[in-house]
């Protein structure tokens, strides 16, 4: 099997459940691997995935504001598969690097992780 990653994609956007995270915005970071089914030599980008199409993808979820990270991975996870069903697992992470929690030092993130077939 082969395994596509798009790594370390960054974003600026206006996610999270606080007034102020909808407003001053924040910046994320995406991971996406995808397992594909295919187990043959692959000659033809039709045997395996577009990765600017994913990336894509990625691009206009994350333009939409959503108040958590977990509906997002959900939603990115739902829309790859849906424009490549030649997928048999997804797994994605999402980091908020500066989440607004007073004194903390560090990031927080989700991942999700959702087989197909």
């Amino acid at each position: 099997m082969y395994t596509i990653y798009l790594n370390n994609l960054h974003f600026y956007a206006y996610h999270g459940l606080f007034d102020e995270e909808k407003i001053i915005g924040n910046e994320f970071v995406v991971n996406v691997e995808i397992v594909l089914l295919n187990e043959q030599i692959i000659s033809d980008l039709n045997q395996s995935i577009d990765y600017s199409k994913v990336y894509e993808i990625i691009k206009d979820i994350m333009k939409t504001p959503t108040p958590l990270l977990e509906t997002i991975v959900a939603n990115i996870s739902d829309a790859i598969y849906e424009y490549n069903k030649n997928i048999k697992e997804i797994n994605i992470k999402i980091e908020k690097k500066h989440p607004p929690i007073q004194n903390f030092m560090g990031n927080v993130a989700v991942s999700y992780k959702k087989a197909f077939q």
